[in-house]
């Protein structure tokens, strides 16, 4: 019996790591993602060249009323005011792997500053903290997106799979970002700097 429950959990492990391991997306760039856990809090860090100059990544990092249509499982991201460089965003989407979903919603307040970094906390929603960064640096002749974001949920992700279900999430979340900037480079459009 004992044996069977080891060969069951092997399985469910093997099928996760093939899960994780799928392409999040056809990008040209590299992605390099790290994710940590600490109680309750998560930290996540991703980089990413991209053959794309700051203007274009810009355009598309600050379009918050479409980012619902390319990154999976945002359901909802639209401005609710803008004052100068501070917007107000809300967003609500979810965290998905396998049969387990877990809703988030945070009304963001977020500094811009241009062609540089977004930074973003949460004002409401349901994380007792989230802040997020947005880094663009110039290599080359393209530039490298960052990505840092520590936060910490008002609900609980399983001990186990929490940190698998925040990679996948954010793996795919910032590949369609990096495949977005690619495609905005590419087609030839770059939009207007807000």
């Amino acid at each position: 019996m004992i044996a069977l429950i080891h060969r069951r959990r092997r399985g469910f492990l093997v099928l996760l790591g093939l899960l994780l391991a799928l392409p999040a997306g056809a990008s040209a760039a590299k992605i390099h993602l790290e994710v940590s856990r600490q109680d309750d809090t998560f930290d996540v860090r991703a980089e990413a060249e991209i053959d794309a100059d700051p203007i274009a990544a810009w355009g598309v990092l600050t379009d918050y009323d479409r980012l619902a249509e390319f990154i999976p499982g945002m359901q909802e991201s639209k401005v609710v005011t803008r004052t100068g460089s501070t917007v107000i965003v809300d967003q609500r989407g979810d965290a998905t792997l396998l049969f387990l979903t877990f809703p988030m919603r945070a009304r963001l307040e977020i500094q811009e500053h241009p062609f540089e970094s977004v930074v973003s906390n949460a004002i409401s929603g349901n994380f007792k903290d989230l802040h997020g960064e947005y880094h663009l640096k110039i290599a080359g002749t393209g530039m490298i997106l960052i990505f840092k974001a520590t936060f910490t949920p008002d609900f609980s992700f399983p001990p186990l799979l929490g940190t698998l279900i925040v990679r996948s999430a954010a793996q795919r979340r910032f590949a369609a970002m990096v495949k977005e900037i690619e495609k905005t480079r590419h087609a030839g459009t770059v939009p207007a700097a807000k």
